[in-house]
């Protein structure tokens, strides 16, 4: 029998799907009250998964889904998760800008 590696599946709440631990960003209460990112998803407290990107932040907050993930009253301020996303995004392209195009690649003759 082939044994098989758990992958934690979780649910984004901007567009309710479902996808791994690993690819969503877990956001929580801080003990100020304020929305705050658990980059690293080890913080204390009740958390809300999303993925990483400003869309599913934008269906999260039409919906007021964070405050019902949260069990808070009222919608919280979603400012820095939006300024957190914004930066990490700006990471990425950069990133990905300093990589060549086609770097390292042979054409199918090996050449």
């Amino acid at each position: 029998m082939a044994s098989t590696t758990h992958v934690p599946v979780r649910s984004c709440v901007g567009c309710r799907g479902r996808a791994p631990r690993t690819q969503l960003l877990r956001l929580v209460m801080s003990t100020g009250g304020e929305l705050v990112v658990d980059d690293r998803a080890v913080m204390p407290g009740r958390g809300a998964w999303i993925h990483v990107d400003p869309t599913c932040l934008a269906l999260a907050e039409r919906r007021r889904a964070l405050g019902r993930a949260l069990r808070t009253s009222g919608s919280p301020d979603v400012a820095p998760v939006r300024e957190w996303i914004a930066s990490h995004e700006a990471v990425r392209v950069e990133r990905e800008a300093t990589v060549p195009r086609g770097a390292g690649t042979t054409d199918c003759k090996g050449g």
